[in-house]
């Protein structure tokens, strides 16, 4: 009996943390891709590429994607539906783009849980030859869930530092190499 008392100590006080801590939370990487501005842009403007960089694309590699409209463009949509919970159900579109610079993307969970969250990634050049690539992610979430944002910035900045790695792997050795 005691043991549950404890348990529900446990959670009561969580969830009364939960309502102190801000619903918003944002996240972002930086790394330096050694290749020009123009040839990072143009790989990161098109969605069907994510799936060979993005760590969350590659948990599933049975999900069942459908795109719509012209992808690299404003108003392009891929859905993805999967059985693993880590991926889920959702959709994503590119909502702006300012090229060689900056996309904007909203990304709308359906399952395991309904969320909506943007995603930007921006290309700066350092030099004619290196570019500054920045991936972010802004959002919020619901009481009790403002709890996660505690641990987000860890949890998703691993998974964005990760897929950032696998994008620079790509663009300098792999495509050069092709």
């Amino acid at each position: 009996m005691i043991i549950l008392y404890i348990l529900l100590l446990i959670i009561v006080a969580a969830l009364i943390v939960a309502l102190f801590i801000k619903k918003e939370y944002q996240i972002e990487r930086i790394i330096i891709i050694d290749q020009p501005v123009e040839r990072v842009f143009d790989y990161i403007r098109y969605m069907n590429h994510q799936h060979k960089f993005n760590k969350w694309w590659m948990v599933d590699p049975h999900v069942k994607n459908e795109l719509s409209g012209q992808d690299g463009y404003v108003g392009s949509i891929i859905k993805w539906d999967s059985t693993n919970k880590q991926l889920g159900k959702g959709e994503q579109e590119i909502i702006s783009i300012d090229v060689n610079h900056r996309i904007d993307f909203e990304i709308r969970f359906i399952k395991p849980f309904t969320n909506i969250a943007q995603v930007y990634m921006i290309t700066e050049p350092i030099t004619d030859d290196i570019t500054r690539f920045k991936w972010g992610f802004v959002g919020a979430n619901k009481f009790p869930f403002t709890l996660m944002n505690l641990f987000i910035d860890k949890l998703l900045g691993n998974d964005l530092q990760a897929s950032s790695s696998k994008l620079k792997e790509i663009l300098e050795f792999e495509i050069d190499s092709q």
